[in-house]
C-alpha cells in the first residue's frame, strides 16, 4: 500500500496555510499525566458535551477530537490550550463515537509542534507503539482566527517533541428501548445506527393498507421513478414532510419530458433540505441518495427463493436504496436540531431516476449554474446501498441460501465482470472516491487520507480498512482485486475509482466536484434489483450467528453496526469539510 502521510496532516487538520517559521519547543521535562484533571473522567461516545480540565502545573494540552469553538460556534478538528497552575478551562468536545478512550496529550506551557498519529492507526495505537517519543508527523499551532477564540493546528516541518498521554474513558449508551441483539449498541448519539434502521423498518413496511391507494401498504413501496406512478409521488411527499418536520428548509425539483407521442413524463422528482451556512453560504456540501427503485421489467415480479431464477425489478427496495435514503434522513435529521452553526450551506438531497440513468442528478447539477449562479459544490457524499458488509457480510461463507452452494465452503476470492473483488457472493464494504485518471496512482489523496483518518480512530475499523491503489505490474481491468488479495482481503477497502455507478457521478461530470461515495455488496447480492430486496433479507445476510466467521451476532445487531458505522463515517467528513473542503486536484 502506498501512503504519502505528508499530505495526510495537512488534510486531516484542515487548516489554513502556516505563515512564518516557528520555533520547536524543548520537551515534556517534569511533566506526567497527573498534572491535569479531565472530567468527566467517562465521557459519553458520539455525544457533544462539556469536557473541563483543570491544571496542576503549567502546561499546554492538545485536545485532537472535534471541538466548538465558543466565540464563531463552528466544529473545528482540534485545537491547543495554555494553562496555568490552577487554572480551568472547558471546552465542548465530541466524544469519537465507536470507540472506548480518547486522548489529550501534554507539553511544556506554550508548546508549539505537536506530534500526531499516522493515518491508518487510532490514537490508542499510537500511542501504544510509542508514538508519543518518536519524531514523525508534527503539527503546529495558529493562532485563533479572527471570529475564533481556539487555535487551530498546521503541518510543520519542524521537529516536534514528545508528549504526555492522558487517556480519557468513553462509553457508549445504550438506549433502553433496544436489547444487543435489537441494535441497542448503536443506538444513542449524535446520529445512530438503530434510527437509520428505523427509518428502513418505516418505508419499506409491507403491512397491507386497503386505504392507501397509491401501493396498499403501510410504507412507501413501489417507488419506479416517471410512468405517472402514484407510490412514486406519494413517497416523495412523505419526504417533503419528513425534511420539513426536521426544520430543513426544503426545496423540490421536478424534471419532465415529452416523448414522441406528446405524453409527459414526470421523470425525476428530487427533494433536498438546507441547513444554511453563517460564513459561506454559497458554498455547499451535498449528501445524496437516490429513492427510487427497480422498475419492474416484465408483467410479473417473482422472488428468486422461490424460482431459483432473477429477474428484474422490486417492491420494497429495502437495500437499493431504502438504506441511503434513511442514512440521509437520519443525517439531516440530526444537523437541523444540531445547536452550533456551520460555515458551509450542508444539503441533504434525494434524488430520483437514478435506476433509469442517474437522470435526477444529473438534471439537477446540470440546472444548478442557472438556478444558483453564484453556488459552488465543495464536496458530495453518495449513499448507495450501504450496509450489507462488515461486521456480518465481509469474508463470508458461500452458499447456503444467497444463490446456492455449500454453505461451509471457504470463499474463493476472484474478481467480478468489472474487476472489483469479492468473495464468492461477498463484496468487502466499500469507500469510494474520485474522480480519478489513474488506476496505479492516487488522485485524490486529501479525501482518500482523510477517509483513513476518521475510519482509523472514531470508526475504530483500522485493523479492517486499507488503502487500495494499483501498481504498474497490476491489469487495469483487475488491480482493485489483485490489490485486495494482496493485502489479505481487507474487509474494508478505500480506493479510487475510475468509473461510475451512480449519483455521485453527475457531480464529477457536471459540477467537477470531488465525491466520497460508501457501498457495500452489488451484483453479488442474491436480491439485488429483485423482489426479495426487503429488511428481512438485509438482516440475514448479515447475521453470523455460529455461522464460523465474524462476531457471532444477530443480523439486526450486524446491521444496525454497519449503518451506524457509515452514517458516522460521512457526518465525520461532513465536519471536517466544513472546515476546509477538499477540492478536486484536476482544477488546480
Amino acid at each position: 500500500m502506498k501512503r504519502f502521510d505528508s499530505v495526510i496532516v495537512a488534510l486531516l487538520f484542515l487548516m489554513p496555510a502556516l505563515a512564518g517559521c516557528l520555533e520547536n519547543d524543548s520537551g515534556t521535562e517534569g511533566i506526567v499525566a497527573d498534572d491535569i484533571d479531565v472530567n468527566p473522567e467517562t465521557m459519553i461516545a458520539g455525544e457533544f458535551q462539556p469536557m473541563v480540565i483543570t491544571a496542576k502545573n503549567d502546561v499546554s494540552v492538545f485536545i485532537p477530537n472535534l471541538v466548538i469553538d465558543p466565540l464563531s460556534n463552528y466544529v473545528q478538528n482540534g485545537t491547543v490550550i495554555d494553562l496555568r497552575l490552577g487554572e480551568t478551562k472547558q471546552l465542548i468536545s465530541l466524544a469519537p463515537p465507536r470507540i472506548d478512550s480518547a486522548f489529550v496529550f501534554l507539553s511544556k506551557y506554550g508548546a508549539i509542534n505537536w506530534p500526531i498519529r499516522n493515518s491508518n492507526e487510532s490514537w490508542e495505537q499510537w500511542v501504544n507503539r510509542g508514538g508519543i517519543r518518536e519524531d514523525g508527523l508534527a503539527v503546529s499551532r495558529i493562532p485563533a482566527p479572527e471570529g475564533s477564540s481556539l487555535d487551530t493546528l498546521n503541518l510543520t516541518d519542524e521537529k516536534a517533541s514528545s508528549v504526555v498521554p492522558v487517556r480519557i474513558s468513553i462509553e457508549r449508551q445504550v438506549s433502553a428501548a433496544y436489547s444487543i441483539d435489537e441494535g441497542g449498541l448503536f443506538s444513542t448519539g449524535f446520529v445512530d445506527g438503530r434510527t437509520v434502521y428505523n427509518n428502513i423498518n418505516r418505508i419499506s413496511d409491507e403491512t397491507p393498507d386497503i386505504l392507501d391507494p397509491a401501493d396498499g401498504a403501510v410504507g412507501y413501496l413501489d417507488r419506479w421513478a416517471g410512468q405517472g406512478n402514484l407510490a412514486y409521488e406519494d413517497a416523495a411527499q412523505f419526504l417533503i414532510a419528513e425534511m420539513t418536520a426536521y426544520g430543513l428548509r426544503v426545496e423540490v425539483q421536478r424534471f419532465q419530458i415529452t416523448d414522441v407521442l406528446g405524453n409527459v413524463n414526470p421523470e425525476a422528482y428530487n427533494v433536498c433540505g438546507f441547513r444554511d451556512g453563517t460564513l459561506y453560504p454559497n458554498e455547499w456540501l451535498v449528501f445524496g441518495a437516490h429513492f427510487d427503485i427497480a422498475p419492474p421489467a416484465n408483467v410479473g415480479l417473482v422472488d428468486p427463493h422461490i424460482t431459483g431464477s432473477r429477474t428484474y425489478g422490486t417492491r420494497v427496495g429495502a437495500y437499493d436504496n431504502t438504506a441511503g435514503t434513511s442514512m440521509v434522513l437520519a443525517a439531516g435529521e440530526a444537523m437541523a436540531s444540531m445547536p452550533y452553526d456551520t460555515r458551509r450551506t450542508m444539503v441533504y438531497c434525494l434524488w430520483s431516476g437514478e435506476e433509469g440513468g442517474l437522470r435526477g442528478s444529473d438534471y439537477w447539477t446540470d440546472t444548478l449554474a442557472d438556478r444558483y449562479p453564484d453556488v459552488t459544490v465543495t464536496n458530495y457524499i453518495n449513499l448507495d446501498m450501504a450496509g450489507v458488509n462488515w461486521p456480518g457480510g465481509g469474508g463470508a461463507p458461500c452458499g447456503d441460501e444467497h444463490g446456492g452452494g455449500d454453505g461451509g465452503c471457504d470463499p474463493d476470492p476472484q474478481p467480478d465482470a468489472d474487476g472489483y473483488p469479492k468473495d464468492s457472493e461477498v463484496w468487502p464494504m466499500r469507500i469510494y472516491i474520485g474522480p480519478s485518471l489513474n488506476y496505479n496512482k492516487i488522485d485524490q489523496p486529501d479525501l482518500v487520507y482523510l477517509s483513513q483518518w476518521i475510519g482509523a480512530d472514531a470508526i475504530n475499523v483500522s485493523m479492517q480498512q486499507d488503502i487500495l491503489v494499483g501498481a504498474d505490474n497490476n491489469s487495469e481491468d483487475t488491480w482493485k482485486y489483485d490489490v485486495w488479495v494482496e493485502q489479505d482481503r481487507p474487509e474494508i477497502i478505500i480506493y479510487e475509482d475510475t468509473t461510475a455507478r451512480s449519483d455521485h457521478a453527475s457531480f464529477q461530470n457536471n459540477l467537477d466536484t470531488v465525491t466520497l461515495g460508501f457501498g457495500g455488496l452489488v451484483d453479488g447480492y442474491w436480491c439485488y434489483h429483485q423482489t426479495c430486496d426487503t429488511l428481512e433479507e438485509m438482516e440475514d445476510w448479515m447475521d453470523n450467528q455460529a455461522r464460523g466467521y465474524g462476531n457471532n451476532a444477530t443480523g439486526v445487531n450486524n446491521l444496525v453496526n454497519s449503518l451506524d458505522m457509515i452514517t458516522w463515517w460521512a457526518t465525520y467528513s461532513f465536519f471536517h469539510m466544513d472546515q476546509k473542503p477538499i477540492l478536486n486536484v484536476y482544477l488546480d
